[in-house]
C-alpha cells in the first residue's frame, strides 16, 4: 500500500475524509434526530466512491418518500448496527430497503465500514464471490439479498485471512478486501462485456 499506484488508488477513495465524516455524523446521540440522520445517510452514500453511481440517486430519492415508520426503522436499524444489537439492526435496514428494491450490499455496509474500518467489512458482490470461490471458503454462500448470516460469516473470514498476512497488507478492511480483489486471477472476476464496434463513418 506504499507503492505509488496504490497510494493513488487510496487517494481516490478518500478513506480518512469519509471516516471522519461518518464519525462526526453518527455519534450515538445523533440518532435522536431522525431527519438529520437520514440526511447524513444520503450525504455519505452520495460521497462514497464505493457505492455505484446508479445506486446513489435511487437511495436519495427513496429516502425522500419513506413513510414515517420506515424512516424511523431505517435510522433505528443503523443505530443498532453501529452501537447495539447488530443482527436486529441489520435486518431492520434490509426490511426497509427491500420494500423499495434497494436492499443492496453496498448501501448496507458502506456506513458501518467507514465507522469501524478495522472491524466491519464492505461487501462488494464481485469481490465477495471471487474470494469465496478462490479461497474455497466453506459455509459461505453469497446471495444478492443481504443477510446477517452471510455478513457475519464473511466478516469472520476476512478477519481470519488478515491474521495470516503482513500487517502492511491490511491497514483497514476496505484496503485488505481491495487487495484481495486485485490479487484474484482473472477467471475469478466477472467478465466484462466487449464494447460494440462503432459504425463505420460514412464515405
Amino acid at each position: 500500500f506504499e507503492h505509488p499506484e496504490m497510494l493513488a488508488i487510496a487517494k481516490k477513495h478518500k478513506l480518512p475524509q469519509m471516516e471522519k465524516l461518518v464519525a462526526e455524523a453518527f455519534p450515538e446521540s445523533a440518532f435522536e434526530n431522525v431527519q438529520a440522520s437520514l440526511d447524513n445517510m444520503v450525504k455519505v452514500v452520495s460521497r462514497s466512491s464505493m457505492v455505484s453511481v446508479f445506486e446513489k440517486p435511487k437511495f436519495r430519492d427513496t429516502v425522500k418518500v419513506l413513510a414515517e415508520p420506515e424512516r424511523e426503522m431505517l435510522v433505528w436499524g443503523l443505530q443498532q448496527f453501529l452501537y447495539g444489537d447488530q443482527p436486529s439492526g441489520f435486518e431492520d435496514m434490509v426490511s426497509v430497503l427491500h420494500a423499495h428494491k434497494l436492499a443492496k450490499w453496498s448501501l448496507m455496509t458502506v456506513i458501518p465500514v467507514y465507522m469501524q474500518p478495522l472491524r466491519e467489512v464492505f461487501v462488494k458482490p464481485t469481490t465477495a464471490k471471487g474470494v469465496i470461490q478462490y479461497f474455497e471458503l466453506e459455509g459461505l454462500h453469497y446471495k444478492p439479498t443481504p443477510s446477517w448470516s452471510f455478513y457475519s460469516g464473511y466478516r469472520d473470514a476476512i478477519e481470519a485471512m488478515k491474521s495470516q498476512v503482513d500487517a502492511g497488507l491490511a491497514p483497514s478492511n476496505p484496503a485488505f478486501t481491495g487487495f484481495l480483489m486485485m490479487s484474484l486471477p482473472e477467471e475469478y472476476l466477472p467478465k466484462r462485456p466487449m464494447p460494440k464496434p462503432k459504425d463505420e463513418p460514412a464515405a
